[in-house]
């Protein structure tokens, strides 16, 4: 699933500015150098969050792509006019794909096969794309419908959740093979050195590359410049704590140079990794805040519950998808500090309280 549309992705306020040395290109072919042998093209989307950029980096002997895009005819046409008209008639010779999400990886299937390339991912990333079509071909499968049962959701509105999950438009091809990226592994593309650094929290191992030399960063989903990458718990893994992984991850981002030129994989490319970083944290300390707040109000609230107070104004089972499990992540990384507590009810729901140690200084963040 797409991170767009998320209610997660809000624009952050009163926070420094960061730098925008380069203007976009258009979503039609065009690209942008932001570095020697470094092309940003954009490709759009019919979706709330309309475009997705992508990495075009010049080898020796060719071109490796990073991401794909969502898999629609209109996205191979594009991808059929940068490849014959931005690439100087050099081959492509591989394809990296950041994560599993369906805008970065939907069409990874058909550009191997049309390019008769490798596509270069981490196992997380790869096993999660194959897991997710097997269980979408039965939706709802028993561990999700008791996922939303527990969270408190009425019937009526988790009935329409798992009808728009049929529905999905955009779900790829499965994959068949790759080539494994791990953490501090080094792709050689020309002169530049990529070393993956991996992240966190809004999918199991999302892959970033970082030349040091350049200072050059293709971050993908973990450091977008204006809005916030969805965090959440879902079926596969109810019980994990994804935003201790993600703030895990921004301490491993943070590492890079404060001057790093940052690619992400949706809006402007940008300076400022540092004050991003900061923004960040700042963000989900707030969302903390604000669900102890909610839990406060009452003897007892379902992640249901939590959500409502915590995005009020949701308009489709997709956001509702979203809003659920980013709220029960920042329930799950409280529980784990000790500051709620849970229980499952009579009507088979999980109900959170605050604890006293709530206003203990060593729960806070």
């Amino acid at each position: 699933m797409s991170e767009a549309a998320t209610p997660a992705t809000m624009a952050l306020s009163g926070a420094p500015a960061l730098e925008y040395p380069f203007q976009a290109p258009r979503p039609d072919g065009s690209v942008v150098e932001v570095a020697p042998g470094v092309l940003w093209a954009r490709i759009g989307m019919p979706l709330a969050l309309n475009h997705i950029n992508v990495w075009l980096l010049r080898g020796d002997d060719g071109w490796t792509l990073v991401d794909t895009g969502l898999p629609t005819d209109e996205t191979r046409a594009l991808w059929e006019h940068i490849v014959a008209g931005q690439l100087g008639g050099e081959p492509v010779r591989a394809v990296v794909c950041t994560h599993f999400h369906y805008d970065h990886a939907g069409l990874a299937s058909w550009m191997t096969e049309r390019f008769g390339v490798p596509l270069y991912m981490s196992l997380g990333e790869f096993l999660m794309m194959r897991a997710l079509g097997d269980a979408t071909a039965s939706v709802p499968h028993p561990e999700e419908r008791r996922f939303i049962a527990r969270s408190g959701m009425p019937d009526e509105r988790a009935e329409r959740l798992f009808e728009a999950l049929r529905r999905d438009p955009y779900l790829p091809p499965r994959l068949a093979q790759f080539r494994r990226l791990r953490g501090g592994d080094v792709l050689a593309i020309g002169p530049r050195r990529w070393k993956v650094i991996i992240g966190e929290g809004h999918s199991p191992e999302h892959v970033c590359l970082y030349s040091a030399q350049d200072r050059l960063l293709i971050g993908g989903d973990q450091l977008l410049p204006r809005i916030t990458s969805n965090v959440m718990v879902n079926a596969f893994e109810p019980d994990g704590n994804p935003l201790a992984q993600w703030f895990d991850s921004l301490d491993r981002l943070e590492r890079c140079a404060h001057d790093t030129l940052v690619l992400p994989s949706h809006q402007g490319v940008y300076r400022g990794l540092h004050t991003r970083v900061r923004q960040l944290r700042e963000h989900h300390r707030q969302q903390l805040e604000e669900v102890l707040r909610i839990v406060g109000r009452g003897d007892g609230c379902t992640s249901y519950e939590v959500m409502l107070g915590l995005y009020p104004r949701l308009r489709d089972p997709e956001q509702d998808l979203l809003a659920l499990g980013e709220t029960a992540a920042h329930l799950a990384w409280l529980r784990e500090r000790g500051a709620l507590e849970c229980r499952l009810d009579k009507d088979d729901a999980f109900r959170y309280k605050v604890t006293q140690a709530a206003g203990d200084e060593d729960t806070h963040w």
